[in-house]
């Protein structure tokens, strides 16, 4: 049978399958790649798509670093005036009308419009402080046939001078200003009031020509101003007089009390009375001063003398304002600053506090600031001098004459001067003194304050009193930020790097699905949200159940380590109904239970060993217990740390290779061997940077530190006393500070000093971790 097959067909009859053969035409191949023209314009549209990802990634880089560095620049120029000291700019010079006069004191008015001399004459002069012309003159009524002997300004804020005459008389006179308006143009209108009526004061009974005096006036209260005064034969009185209206006739009713203060050792050169009525101080030409307690004048004892000169004749002296602290200048140009200062048995001794640059020639007058503790002073050289007593500093020193000065005057805003050579020509000049009170030294030293033991760290930014002495030191605040996030950190770091490592390494994938989402979310958790919790919730419960809170944090891990040997000793049977990686959760009740048995029991505690109370068993052996402390803010920061921490760290447990984990179970190692020779070395890069995170977290955080704190800007890491941060203290005091003002640039410094901390810290931290990188990555 013949076979039928094609292929057989087509060997056997090849002409007739030729003839059968119908031509097919082939399908072209459709090629999946472009064509090259296509590649080409692909290949160019690529190129430009990376050239643009290129550019604007690294436009955003240097975005990001520009912006940094502007933040930079910003507050390095909110706190530039600060380094800038006191410019001076001599504007006119003239001879006051009164030329052939002595000038016992020349002053400014508040609008720098006026210029003040009072005279040997009795007579008080207004001039014009930009030309000298003369505005109004009044005479201070002296008695008949007596003579002016001597003079004295009071407190500089009081506007208040005292004439003593030789017959022992003294009149009070008081300069004021009405400032009015018309067609919208300020007039400044003079007058001399007389606070205890016009007619003199007997002083000494005995008739004898006053020689020094001085005078102080409190706003109220029987023998409310005070004259001190020197007779011609060395006796030392003091007069304190009281005035009373009447009502009806509006007549002045005086009663005055003089009396005779032990003498002075000495001839007496210069009085000084404190406006508390409390201290007198008397310089004598050796330059001595004698400190005198009155505050019983009838008891008033001479307490001690001290050698302010340091063998030196004392050539000028003046009060600050609030008449606390005095400047003593000398004949050489030295110039120092004393007050009291308590010592022991509640005894108060005169201190030399500090000294400023010496101006080498005699000082001849003082003017004190009147809402400052600073304070001009010239002298024989013609030079002028601007000195600040908080700060130590000098802000000018200049000669602005070539003849010696004998007078200066400082306006009451601080933005002018007037200065007076012997031949009665004076200068006007304007001042430029900002910020006195601010210094690197005062910043971040210690400064002797006013009414203080010792030297001390304090921040006091403001205060109720006029004379009020600002305290701008930072150390408080830096403190207080280290200490915040020292004990939030302390709290933080344990429970975050160990559940990270936990969760990342031995919990199922399951619960980890639940855990790590779950403290991811607390990280949302409004800020404001926690330190109200803390600050009303946790604090007052933390102080009503300590022992409760020290059993937790001491004994809980006691509890889960003991707990985990009872677990490790149940039947394998038992234990193979939990899975691997589920153990946590049994830990839960456990905690639970114990931190119920810590909080019931804490009562029972406080009576056992504590007399009933823990915080007064604190106090009863000498440590200060807050109710909102650095263990509340520890607490309640460490909530808001802790996601931070935990999140990066876990990440980076979990990304070690499994490789190396793989090998070293293979070896023999055991799990925790692994964790701590394979998995932290590999993964310390990643979990030093969840670190340095959560501590520049913990140091800029403000809302919990500003809720749960007393914000008290103390100098100590007692973990049951308060602090305020620098964050902290910029949000409570940037609201209420006046614009340019010292306050206003101090707190910008502070933002500068948390900005450049956290910058180092950071930087830091980058290099740690890229060397920590190098360090494992043969791993």
């Amino acid at each position: 049978m013949t076979d039928k097959t094609p292929s057989n067909l087509s060997t056997a009859t090849p002409s007739f399958a030729s003839s059968l053969a119908i031509p097919v035409q082939a399908k072209p191949r459709t090629s999946l790649l472009p064509d090259p023209a296509s590649r080409k314009a692909l290949r160019k549209k690529r190129a430009r798509r990376d050239k643009m990802a290129r550019w604007g990634i690294t436009t955003a880089g240097y975005g990001v670093v520009l912006a940094l560095l502007m933040i930079f620049v910003y507050l390095f120029y909110e706190v530039s005036p600060i380094l800038r000291g006191a410019k001076v700019t001599q504007q006119h010079s003239y001879i006051l009308p009164e030329r052939q006069a002595q000038t016992f004191s020349l002053l400014l008015d508040r609008y720098e419009t006026l210029g003040i001399q009072y005279t040997n004459q009795a007579q008080a002069i207004f001039f014009d402080s930009a030309t000298g012309d003369e505005q109004l003159r009044f005479e201070i009524p002296v008695p008949d046939g007596a003579n002016v002997s001597s003079f004295a300004s009071g407190e500089t804020i009081s506007n208040t001078v005292v004439y003593g005459f030789d017959n022992g008389q003294a009149v009070l006179a008081r300069h004021a200003f009405a400032v009015s308006f018309p067609n919208d143009q300020r007039v400044v209108t003079p007058r001399i009031d007389y606070p205890l009526g016009e007619t003199a004061i007997q002083i000494d009974a005995q008739g004898q020509p006053l020689r020094l005096v001085a005078t102080a006036v409190l706003t109220r209260g029987v023998g409310s101003t005070a004259v001190a005064a020197v007779t011609a034969d060395n006796r030392l009185l003091l007069a304190l007089i009281g005035s009373r209206n009447n009502l009806l006739t509006g007549e002045v009713q005086l009663t005055t009390t003089v009396h005779s203060l032990p003498a002075v050792p000495g001839q007496a050169q210069k009085i000084l009375l404190d406006k508390s009525l409390r201290n007198l101080f008397v310089l004598d030409d050796r330059g001595f001063v004698h400190y005198y307690d009155i505050v019983n004048p009838a008891q008033a004892r001479l307490v001690e003398s001290v050698d302010a000169g340091l063998g030196e004749r004392v050539t000028a002296a003046e009060f600050l304002v609030g008449t606390v602290s005095m400047v003593v200048g000398t004949e050489s140009g030295a110039l120092s600053q004393w007050f009291l200062v308590r010592g022991e048995g509640n005894n108060y001794n005169l201190t030399r506090i500090r000294e400023f640059n010496n101006h080498g020639a005699e000082i001849t007058a003082i003017a004190p600031e009147h809402t400052r503790k600073g304070f001009v002073v010239v002298d024989k050289a013609g030079q002028v001098g601007i000195h600040y007593g908080s700060s130590s500093r000098t802000l000018f020193l200049d000669e602005v004459s070539d003849q010696p000065l004998s007078n200066v005057a400082i306006s009451q805003i601080n933005g002018r001067l007037l200065w007076m050579t012997e031949q009665q020509q004076v200068s006007s000049a304007e001042l430029w003194n900002e910020h006195p009170q601010l210094s690197w030294a005062a910043m971040w030293n210690k400064v002797w304050y006013e009414g203080r033991e010792d030297p001390e760290y304090i921040w006091q930014s403001s205060s109720g009193s006029d004379e009020f002495e600002s305290k701008f030191s930072l150390v408080p605040l830096t403190v207080g930020t280290l200490k915040a996030a020292m004990y939030a950190m302390l709290f933080a770091m344990p429970l975050a790097i160990a559940g990270a490592i936990y969760t990342a390494y031995f919990m199922t994938p399951k619960l980890r699905g639940v855990v790590k989402p779950s403290i991811e979310i607390m990280e949302a958790l409004p800020t404001v949200i926690l330190g109200f919790l803390a600050g009303l919730w946790l604090a007052p419960f933390v102080e009503n159940n300590l022992p409760a809170v020290f059993s937790f944090f001491l004994l809980m891990p006691v509890m889960l380590l003991l707990f985990a040997y009872l677990w490790t000793r149940l039947p394998s049977a038992f234990r193979s109904h939990i899975p691997d990686g589920w153990e946590a959760a049994l830990c839960v009740p456990v905690i639970l239970a114990f931190g119920a048995v810590c909080v019931q029991s804490s009562p029972w505690v406080e009576v056992w060993l504590f007399d009933g109370s823990m915080r007064q068993w604190f106090t009863n052996v000498g440590i200060n217990y807050d109710q909102r402390n650095a263990l509340i803010v520890g607490i309640a920061m460490g909530f808001a740390v802790i996601p931070t921490i935990f999140s990066i760290a876990e990440d980076a447990v979990f990304t070690v290779p499994r490789h190396l984990t793989q090998g070293s179970l293979a070896l023999g190692a055991t799990s925790w061997q692994t964790v701590l020779g394979v998995v932290l070395p590999t993964a310390s890069p990643g979990i030093f940077s969840a670190i340095m995170m959560g501590f520049g977290r913990a140091v800029g955080e403000t809302m919990i530190v500003l809720m749960a704190t007393g914000n008290s800007p103390v100098v100590n890491f007692n973990i049951f006393e308060g602090m305020r941060t620098l964050s902290a203290n910029i949000a409570v005091e940037l609201p209420e500070t006046a614009v340019g003002s010292s306050h206003f640039r101090v707190l910008f410094l502070a933002a500068l000093v948390l900005l450049a901390l956290t910058f180092v810290v950071n930087t830091l931290a980058e290099i740690i971790r890229q060397r920590l990188r190098q360090r494992y990555s043969n791993l």
